[in-house]
């Protein structure tokens, strides 16, 4: 069992939701944390709910731009001397279907949920191997087991950040350092109503928005949170938490070539 008590951990997307969670229970473990939001407000609000003599420091970041991400990095350093935890949390999603939108809403969508966990990675990692022991852990989704329609930019971009936390299990044997890919399902944060629609969005894709949240979005972040800590402190490489996740992961194994139908009909009313 890995103690978190005095590990510097890095958060990202810190000012809301799961990030605010996992600062709160990461805290609670006695972790030195490294927050960052693009919400500064929102960041503030978070440190204020954090005990009384955690070390902490709030930085202003938006992860899709590379060299703000490089910098972090080099200023967490100086400020820290080490890094023990990396987590790439900050996370946005736009409603919408591979026709529908434009290359420059995907191209939003790539940059802060791909994009910004590929920057966060490698920014730290030479950091992490240098020391011989850390961990990153990328927040992915259900959605990157399973694609869901109206969801098709969110789903490639957590994909590919499980595609991104696999490669690192496979590339990180015996350095010391490793990965953990988490997958949440129906986690009860804003990312449903401040989400984007595509300006071409139809009806249709409305819908099966608005009844995805109704169904999908029921587990408290707080859960979240706890089980990504659990994750990092018995160093697992996968966890799955919350709403669905667990049919998330099992239908595409069980069902193919036919999934998609089935997720259809589990989440829409």
């Amino acid at each position: 069992m890995h103690s978190l008590k005095n590990n510097v951990v890095v958060l990202t997307g810190a000012g809301s939701g799961i990030g605010r969670a996992l600062a709160l229970q990461l805290a609670a473990r006695g972790a030195r944390l490294a927050l960052s939001d693009i919400d500064a407000a929102a960041l503030q609000e978070t440190a204020a709910l954090l005990p009384a003599g955690c070390e902490t420091r709030l930085y202003s970041l938006d992860v899709s731009r590379r060299d703000a991400v490089f910098a972090h990095a080099e200023q967490v350093r100086i400020d820290f001397g080490s890094v023990d935890v990396v987590v790439n949390n900050a996370g946005v999603t736009i409603i919408g279907t591979v026709e529908h939108l434009t290359i420059e809403e995907i191209e939003w969508q790539l940059g802060i949920n791909l994009w910004g966990v590929i920057y966060g990675t490698k920014a730290f990692l030479p950091m992490l191997l240098e020391q011989r022991r850390g961990c990153i852990v990328n927040i992915s989704s259900i959605f990157g087991l399973i694609a869901y329609p109206g969801q098709s930019a969110y789903n490639i971009s957590k994909f590919g950040v499980r595609a991104l936390t696999e490669c690192l299990w496979a590339e990180l044997e015996g350095t010391g350092v490793r990965a953990l890919s988490v997958h949440p399902g129906g986690i009860r944060t804003a990312i449903g109503k401040v989400a984007r629609m595509c300006a071409a969005a139809n009806e249709v894709e409305r819908k099966l928005a608005a009844d995805s949240y109704e169904v999908l979005l029921t587990t408290p972040p707080e859960d979240c949170a706890a089980a990504i800590v659990d994750g990092i402190e018995r160093g697992k490489r996968r966890v799955l938490v919350g709403n669905r996740s667990f049919t998330a992961w099992w239908l595409p194994r069980l069902f193919p070539n036919s999934y998609t139908a089935i997720v259809r009909r589990l989440t829409t009313r």
